[in-house]
């Protein structure tokens, strides 16, 4: 291994003690991804405090030859902030940087630094009738620039889109230390290329987002949350176009959960209780919203649209929130998915999505036939039907070895499960990112000459493959 004194000895003068450390101890907590999927090494962990700092760090890697693993909140789900096992890279943590700059309510907009917390976000908003339109299960710990750089989506994205549409401006510093400031929102601007939307979902291996100017919406005047049980996968399907004919822009989430996810929260939360009696193959959790001049009429609206689906038969069963502490309850249910089913053992998670019209169909052809390819596994499927993105977990028989199980069956099940997904026309990262846990399916999969277009970017500006390297853009065949 490279001596790495003269560098340590660097940085550390630049970020000062709280800004640096080498110490294992220190960094343990850094070097491993929130699932347990992935751990490495790294020479430090840098914390600067300022994009200034950020900027200066670069340029010391950049002479230093030292590879860069860009860092928010540690909460991403493909180990795309996860250095590797060589410990010839160091993490650069945003979360020191969490400074709002600017909060305008006239235009209702925020620009803040990139190590904000999202759930941070949310409640500074509030403080001036105003929200983010975007949430998900990790907002107290998922930061504004982490979510830039994967392109996150969440649970509003049917009404409001992923983080690309939340980015009115972005600052980030290149692989060569420069600053690039777009923080100025236009909404006209045809100087060339839409930077900033080159970096959006970059995962850090273009530039590291140091800032961004987000759009803000009006605060909600109320919602009606509705838990329904249906028969089917293809019942949900129904009800959604149900739903939206109904009730237009003001229907702002539909999630859907089968039972064995929902037994699965209800084993692993021991206050949580089932919305609805009796025994439903499916669950969908549907959220109306009102503002100010609709509000009065989203009760009717809420309780028409449900009998209207009980007489067509989309629905076995309802239940309308009756307060604020159960419309949260139903959330939580759904936000719980992914840790009760981790605490049930191994299991191999995928983020895929097809066009939204043929989800229904994948999802129902495609759980029996994992299932059946792969005796004594459980596929279920859960997630943003109305996106056409679902997160498509496989539960290892009982008794599998973690950690073994994953690296011999687990990785026939991706692939078999990919390939499933590109065939229905679809892609095997619709919000979590590529990271270094799909790179190599990426490559394996990929259009050649979107491949090809990625590598050519990714070489323009980064040339030495400092920033995030083994991470998103596969290598060349």
């Amino acid at each position: 291994m490279a001596d790495y004194s003269q560098f340590t000895a660097d940085a550390a003068a630049l970020l000062g003690p709280k800004g640096w450390t080498s110490e294992a101890e220190a960094m343990s907590p850094w070097l491993t991804d929130w699932r347990g999927r992935y751990s490495g090494a790294a020479i430090g962990l840098g914390s600067p405090s300022s994009t200034e700092e950020v900027s200066a760090l670069v340029k010391l890697c950049a002479a230093h030859n030292i590879a860069i693993v860009p860092q928010g909140g540690n909460s991403g789900m493909s180990g795309g902030a996860t250095p590797d096992d060589t410990g010839n890279a160091i993490v650069l943590s945003l979360r020191r940087m969490n400074t709002f700059r600017e909060f305008d309510s006239e235009n209702r907009s925020v620009t803040c630094d990139a190590g904000v917390i999202l759930q941070t976000l949310h409640e500074r908003a509030a403080q001036d009738r105003l929200r983010f339109p975007l949430t998900l299960g990790g907002k107290g710990s998922a930061t504004i620039g982490g979510l830039i750089s994967t392109n996150a989506g969440g649970t509003q994205v049917l009404r409001h889109g992923t983080m690309r549409a939340q980015v009115l401006g972005i600052e980030a510093v290149l692989p060569d230390g420069q600053i690039f400031d777009s923080l100025t929102p236009l909404k006209k601007d045809n100087r060339g290329f839409d930077l900033k939307q080159l970096l959006i979902g970059s995962e850090g291996t273009l530039g590291i987002v140091t800032a961004a100017n987000l759009r803000l919406l009006p605060e909600i005047a109320g919602r009606v949350v509705i838990w329904a049980g249906l028969e089917t996968i293809l019942d949900a399907r129904a009800l959604l176009l149900h739903c939206e004919a109904q009730a237009g822009e003001r229907l702002e989430g539909f999630e859907v959960m089968p039972s064995h996810s929902l037994a699965a929260v209800l084993d692993h939360l021991p206050d949580a209780r089932a919305p609805l009696n009796g025994t439903h193959g499916w669950h969908a959790l549907i959220e109306l919203v009102g503002e100010k001049d609709t509000i009065e009429t989203l009760p009717d609206l809420a309780e028409q649209m449900l009998s209207s689906a009980f007489e067509a038969g989309l629905v076995n069963d309802a239940a309308i929130a009756a307060s604020e502490t159960q419309a949260e309850h139903m959330w939580l249910l759904r936000d719980s998915i992914s840790p009760a089913e981790r605490a049930i053992g191994p299991a191999m998670q995928h983020d895929i999505s097809v066009p939204v019209a043929r989800m229904a169909q994948f999802v129902d052809a495609a759980l029996p036939a994992v299932e059946t390819r792969f005796p004594q596994t459980r596929a279920v499927a859960f997630g943003h039907l109305g996106d056409g993105n679902v997160h498509f977990h496989v539960i290892a028989p009982s008794g599998a070895i973690p950690g073994q199980w994953e690296e011999q069956e687990g990785k026939q099940i991706s692939a078999f499960v990919h390939d499933l997904v590109t065939e229905w026309g679809g892609s095997i990262s619709a919000e979590h990112g590529i990271g270094q846990m799909k790179v190599a399916e990426l490559g394996r999969l990929g259009d050649p000459v979107a491949l090809s277009m990625l590598r050519s970017v990714k070489d323009a500006l980064d040339p030495q493959g400092l920033f995030n390297p083994g991470k998103l853009v596969p290598l060349a065949q």
